[in-house]
């Protein structure tokens, strides 16, 4: 299997997919771009790279890259993703895919003309718990979902010292509770109905936040199950002993189980049978610098599902299509919060001409 050729734009946030795919037999990392010089000269030393640029445009026109990785904030992301795809480069963008649904469309189309294949990164899927979770759920076992539960809290004050992070593009809804909002998804891609509330914390306040980081949210399928979404992003956690901080909970009809993030477990019943997993003897493959705040892992185990579907002629999930209806839903969110009033996702994409989007 011919290695992919991976450039990466965002270094800020782009560091855990090179350490991904330098330690990843399917890639070679072959340029690394951002506009801030000195952060280029950083990654490059930290990994032993050298070829960084501050151009953009050089990276696209680098014939070996095969593949763009998109690391930049998030309200970049619609851009960046349009030009890839237009100089013939397969994407692989961070969640959230889009801040808004404004330009939704063009990246459509830019995906549709290009032909390239387009991945959201959503790397929980791609975690140890979860991943079996999901895979010991498709075995039928458990029947029917009868509800979905996901959170994640976070105390990321620290995140906030990234300047973007203050301003009004940036919001906790899209940067941090895309990863329980696409867990729901993943097990019930037919939300039609978002009800909920959110709130800017006192923490949050004192930082300069411009947006709420506390959320609570009720969903609605289209076959009537139900699901809740909770996140909070500047406040102190529970301790691990206690709470996971980033949990997903499937309530079926034979049995029950729930994954957890960073004490990495998976813990499940059926009938009269029960066991609690885990996976801490990966820990240090997960979780190879900046303690629990960095997820190299995950990112690597995500690269390399996309290169075995590119090599097998498969779309690579969550695609492009999958990435727009969780951001309709996320604004449904938003809305909700606005509002205080239940929001249909499928009035949010019928505003941008995209409801064609929740046919299968």
């Amino acid at each position: 299997m011919k290695k992919l050729g991976l450039g990466v734009l965002g270094l800020g946030e782009g560091r855990s997919i090179i350490s991904g795919a330098l330690n990843s037999e399917l890639w070679n990392v072959v340029q690394l771009c951002d506009l801030n010089e000195q952060l280029g000269r950083e990654r490059s030393h930290e990994f032993s790279l050298n070829n960084f640029t501050t151009s953009m445009d050089a990276l696209l026109a680098n014939p070996a890259v095969d593949v763009v990785g998109i690391y930049t904030p998030d309200h970049l992301h619609a851009t960046h993703v349009i030009q890839a795809l237009r100089a013939g480069k397969h994407v692989i963008c961070t969640k959230p895919f889009l801040n808004d649904l404004s330009q939704a469309r063009d990246v459509l189309a830019a995906q549709k003309q290009s032909g390239k294949a387009v991945m959201v990164g959503q790397s929980s899927r791609f975690f140890a718990p979860f991943a079996r979770q999901r895979k010991h759920f498709e075995t039928g076992a458990f029947g029917e979902i009868i509800m979905v539960e996901a959170y994640y809290n976070a105390d990321h004050r620290w995140f906030l010292k990234k300047g973007w992070a203050k301003t009004d593009a940036f919001k906790w809804l899209y940067g941090g509770l895309s990863h329980p909002v696409d867990l729901v998804r993943w097990y019930l891609p037919d939300i039609a109905e978002v009800m909920g509330y959110s709130s800017l914390s006192k923490n949050g306040r004192d930082l300069g936040l411009k947006n709420d980081d506390t959320f609570q949210f009720i969903y609605k399928s289209a076959s009537g199950i139900t699901a809740r979404v909770s996140g909070t992003y500047n406040s102190p956690v529970i301790p691990l002993q206690r709470d996971s901080n980033m949990s997903c909970i499937l309530r079926c009809a034979n049995g029950a189980s729930q994954g957890d993030y960073y004490d990495l477990r998976y813990a499940w019943k059926l009938g009269e049978q029960s066991c609690v997993e885990t996976f801490e003897d990966k820990d240090d493959y997960y979780f190879r610098f900046g303690g629990h705040s960095h997820h190299a892992g995950e990112y690597q185990n995500y690269i390399e599902y996309f290169a075995r579907c590119l090599a097998a002629g498969e779309t690579p999930k969550p695609d492009v299509r999958e990435g727009i209806v969780t951001v309709a839903l996320m604004q449904a969110m938003e809305e909700s919060c606005a509002s205080g009033q239940p929001v249909k996702v499928k009035d949010v994409l019928a505003r941008q001409g995209l409801v064609e989007l929740l046919q299968p």
